[in-house]
This record gives structure tokens, C-alpha cells and sequence, in this order.
């Protein structure tokens, strides 16, 4: 029997709507300027998502796909190179990789907190890794501190994927302030979400700002003159003024993302066959996604969905076995991001989520778990 009222994954227009007025007013202002690429909104959008960083310098581009191969360009990494990144991730982060013409090499994840397994990092280190990607997945970061100390004993870069996790934080530190670059993406199913795409690059490193800034318009400085090849990877000024709305209301979004969370780990622990999501204790979990585990994945997911209920899987093949990276050689077996990738399922947790609603997911899960 399904619920009178559908659950969806996510619905954008609940967090939208409120705030119309606001975002109109954003979009005449915009019109009325005719500054539509650049301009003072997007330098008033960056200067506040700095603050939010913890950085000195924040960097609006394009998407959070381009931000990541904009911070690839910057670095200089390009053909030849070796960058090391989790198996178990969206396809951007190897996908740029390969783009500038290095190779990924994939790490295996923790089982605990799906993030990069720390421990398999320095054994995948050769003369040609260039970079670490540590990707926050679902909202909380990576074990930060050995992967630096791994990266400073080798003097490699670390770029933190931060697609996810735009305000979590690592030990006191917010995420994205830690590495040489951390990379934003405001895709709207985000927990700061634009009207489109979106992404920001954030450094406390000038001269790495000073490229990206480059980079991300044709390697431009002085109108036709260019000192770089870049590429169009500019933040319009539309979705600056948009975001520049929404961005203060990212901690109460926050706030509702983790009380909906907590209100699961409660209500769902002690379940025969269902392991939960673990947040470490020196880490801040924004839970962009909340993810539980399952040997019987897929029969979940669909009994969930007969109810009305909406899931994701995040991700259902790890990046190693991706068929695209396959002309780049064998991989070794990396069973953790293989056994997540057959396990995980991705349950309603956006912030305007309501009590009922929420009530009817952990009361299906419940069911589900008591009858098999």
C-alpha cells in the first residue's frame, strides 16, 4: 500500500519559492545592469562564499566540474601526470583528470564514512602523482590531516571536492580552506543550490587565485591579450545574484538537513541487515545526502518506491569500472567502493522535508526490515 502523499528525493521548488520575491528583485537587478558576464555581482557573490570558506580568495566559475579542471590547469598538471582520487565518487572528479590529460588512479573508500580510505593513499604514490583529490562525499569531509601529511612528505598538491560539503568543516577547519584548492559545485540538487549550473573555486593561495582568475576567462588578463590558454569557465552574473539570495539562509538549510539525520539515526538503528551513516566527532556532516547501506540494496529501493517514496543510488558503479577508463589499464580489485557501490541508498533529507513525510520513509524502512 502506498502513501497517501508521495515523498519526493528532493524538491527544489519548496526551497525556491519562499525566497521569489527575493530572487526576482535579484533577476531585475541583473537585467537592469546589463553586466551579464562578470561584474559586481559576481565579486559581491565571491567576497561572501569566501567567508563561508574560510578563504582568502573565492573564484565563481562555470560549474563544479570546471572548477576542478580549472584547479588542475593551475597546478599545471597535465600528460604524464598521476592524480589520486576515491573509486567511489561522482564521474567529475576522475572525468577532469583525465580531461587535462593525466591519469586517475583510484583509491579505495571507508566503509564507514564512504570517503577515501587514508590508509591506501601512500602505497598508489609513484614518481608521476601529482595531486590528491579527497572528495567530501554526502556532506562530511575526508580524514584531512593524514592526507596532508602524506601529501607534504611527497610534495604533492590536494584539491578537496567540496561539491557536497559547502560548509561542513574537518577539525574546526571549514571545508575547502585545508588543501591548495578546495572546489564548489551549486548544482541545484546542492545544499546550496543555484537556478542552473554553478561553482565556485576557493585558495588562500594568491598567485593560485591569480591563475584560476585567468583560467577561467581564455587566460585573459588585458582584453585579447592572453597569457594562458584557459578556457570559458566564468559564473554568469544571473546565478551569482541568485545564490547571493540564497546563501544566507545555508545554515538554517543545514540545521534542517542534520535534524532530519539525527531524527533517522534514531528512529532506524538496531535494524537486522541496515548500517547507517557515521559522522566522526571532528567533523561537521552538512548531509547533502543521507546515506544508509544494505546488502538487499535494490529490493529496498523498489519497496520504497511502490510506497511512493523517492531514492538515489550514489553511486552504482565505482569509477574503476567504469567502461570509459578502461583503455587506461587494468585496476586492482578495490572491494570497499565495490561492496558500497552495490549497498548504498540515498534517503529524503532536504530541508524542507516534512515531519509526516519523514515519518512515512522511517516507518517503510521499518517495515521493510521487520518483514525480511
Amino acid at each position: 500500500m502506498k502513501v497517501s502523499t508521495k515523498v519526493p528525493l528532493l524538491d527544489v521548488r519548496r526551497q525556491n519559492q519562499p525566497l521569489l520575491a527575493e530572487l526576482r528583485e535579484a533577476f531585475e537587478r541583473v537585467l537592469d545592469s546589463g553586466q551579464f558576464i562578470n561584474g559586481r555581482e559576481v565579486e559581491r557573490f565571491e567576497r561572501a562564499a569566501a567567508a563561508v570558506a574560510g578563504t582568502r580568495y573565492a573564484i565563481g566559475v562555470s560549474s563544479g566540474t570546471d572548477a576542478i579542471l580549472v584547479a588542475l590547469m593551475a597546478l599545471g598538471i597535465g600528460p604524464g601526470d598521476e592524480v589520486i582520487c576515491p573509486a567511489l565518487t561522482f564521474f567529475a572528479t576522475a572525468g577532469c583528470i583525465v580531461r587535462v590529460g593525466a591519469t586517475p588512479v583510484f583509491a579505495d573508500c571507508c566503509e564507514q564514512c564512504f570517503n577515501i580510505d587514508t590508509a591506501g593513499i601512500e602505497a598508489l604514490i609513484t614518481s608521476r602523482t601529482k595531486a590528491i583529490i579527497p572528495v567530501h562525499l554526502f556532506g562530511q569531509p575526508a580524514d584531512m590531516d593524514p592526507i596532508l601529511e602524506i601529501a607534504r612528505r611527497h610534495g604533492l598538491a590536494v584539491i578537496e571536492d567540496v561539491a557536497q560539503a559547502y560548509g561542513s568543516e574537518y577539525a574546526g577547519r571549514p571545508a575547502g580552506s585545508i588543501g591548495q584548492f578546495g572546489t564548489v559545485s551549486f548544482f541545484p540538487s546542492k545544499n546550496l543550490g543555484a537556478l542552473g549550473d554553478a561553482g565556485l573555486l576557493v585558495t588562500n593561495d594568491r598567485v593560485l587565485a591569480e591563475t584560476a582568475i585567468l583560467l577561467r576567462n581564455h587566460g585573459e588578463h588585458v582584453k585579447y591579450h592572453h597569457k594562458m590558454v584557459g578556457g570559458n569557465f566564468r559564473l554568469d552574473a544571473l546565478q551569482a545574484a541568485l545564490l547571493g539570495v540564497k546563501l544566507p539562509h545555508l545554515p538554517a538549510y543545514t540545521a534542517a538537513r542534520q535534524e532530519h539525520a539525527f531524527a533517522y539515526q534514531a528512529a532506524l538503528q538496531g535494524l537486522k541487515g541496515l548500517t547507517l551513516p557515521v559522522t566522526h566527532p571532528d567533523r561537521i556532516h552538512i548531509f547533502n545526502q543521507y546515506t544508509i547501506r544494505t546488502p538487499r540494496r535494490d529490493e529496498l529501493k523498489q519497496f520504497l518506491e511502490d510506497k511512493g517514496i523517492g531514492t538515489a543510488v550514489y553511486y552504482p558503479v565505482a569509477l574503476h569500472r567504469q567502461e570509459c577508463f578502461q583503455h587506461l589499464g587494468s585496476f586492482p580489485p578495490l572491494p570497499k567502493a565495490e561492496s558500497l557501490a552495490n549497498e548504498v541508498l540515498s534517503l529524503p533529507v532536504f530541508p524542507e522535508l516534512q515531519p509526516e513525510e519523514q515519518d512515512a520513509v522511517i516507518a517503510a524502512v521499518r517495515e521493510f526490515f521487520r518483514r525480511n
